[in-house]
């Protein structure tokens, strides 16, 4: 059976949150998100896997999927619903085997040869991106524009989720152009009303058309 992804994925990133992580995942739940990704690329293994522990305590019940980034050691051991990586950590397989069948795992994607690398392995969903300029991250990729997530559609049946630059303006078009899910950082938790913007995200990307083949 095909994975079907939440459409709105919000990274919790540490680097931009003006509050506790905790209370940044409440608020996003109470909101109705349904997919929450916690990114802290500074914190030392202990104090990650203090904090994952706590948000898989409090998201997992509330029937909210839980993943960690980048390190799917700390995953399974805070009991989290899976992990994304990068391409500069763990490749999709050695993080599968740590994780285990029953865990989520998820890789980032920048150009072709990384998609078709990604489609044949065993990560359950593909995340591309940058779609848009993003300020999220200090060296990005090279923008890819909603053609390449176009382009990329019919090459596998694994979920695509697009990250980088999506805005409340911008979601339904990447939608619309075959993603399952838009990953958002910036937009989210730089917002005046976190909880606001999320429920604004939810309405735009239910009314969205999905133009997806595969």
């Amino acid at each position: 059976m095909r994975l079907v992804l939440p459409r709105l994925y919000v990274i919790l990133d540490s680097a931009l949150l003006n509050i506790p992580v905790q209370d940044c995942a409440q608020e996003l739940a109470d909101a109705g998100v349904r997919l929450l990704q916690y990114r802290n690329k500074i914190a030392p293994a202990r104090e990650l896997l203090h904090g994952s522990r706590k948000l898989a305590s409090l998201l997992i019940p509330l029937g909210v999927s839980f993943v960690v980034n980048d390190r799917p050691d700390v995953a399974v051991m805070a009991g989290a619903s899976g992990v994304h990586v990068g391409q500069e950590d763990l490749d999709a397989e050695a993080a599968r085997e740590l994780v285990g069948h029953e865990k989520l795992v998820g890789i980032s994607t920048h150009n072709l040869e990384q998609f078709r690398a990604a489609a044949a392995t065993s990560a359950d969903y593909i995340a591309v991106g940058p779609v848009f300029a993003t300020s999220s991250k200090s060296n990005p990729d090279p923008v890819i524009g909603t053609e390449f997530v176009r382009r990329v559609r019919d090459l596998s049946d694994k979920p695509i989720v697009a990250i980088g630059g999506i805005t409340l303006d911008n979601a339904a078009s990447v939608i619309s152009a075959g993603a399952d899910s838009v990953a958002v950082i910036s937009d989210v938790l730089r917002a005046a009303d976190r909880v606001q913007r999320a429920k604004q995200y939810l309405e735009t990307l239910g009314a969205a058309n999905h133009t997806a083949t595969a």
